[in-house]
């Protein structure tokens, strides 16, 4: 996925109807909605949905409460930016 591709994944007006719930959090989060992208995957079983989760808590600056989510979805903390991040979890959840 590169820049073009995100730039219009943000210029959907609304996230697709067919796109997972994940990708539909990582929609809003980019948009500037945190809380939107929150709900979305709050209360998700799975470990995909608690790597968005943790992501977002990272974003929120509740580095215990992310490390709790990396664990659930049996992952570490990425040492790259959260713009970064941002952009693995697109391209992961893009490809499902």
């Amino acid at each position: 996925m590169n820049q073009q591709d995100i730039e219009k994944f943000l210029a959907l007006p609304s996230p697709k109807k067919h796109f997972s719930a994940e990708l539909k959090a990582l929609y809003f989060d980019g948009k500037g909605d945190w809380q939107t992208a929150h709900d979305l995957v709050d209360q998700l079983p799975g470990k995909s949905a608690a790597r968005v989760h943790a992501y977002l808590h990272r974003k929120e600056g509740d580095q215990w409460n992310a490390d709790y989510w990396y664990r659930r979805a049996g992952e570490s903390r990425p040492e790259v930016s959260l713009e970064k991040e941002w952009g693995m979890l697109l391209k992961r959840f893009w490809e499902d």
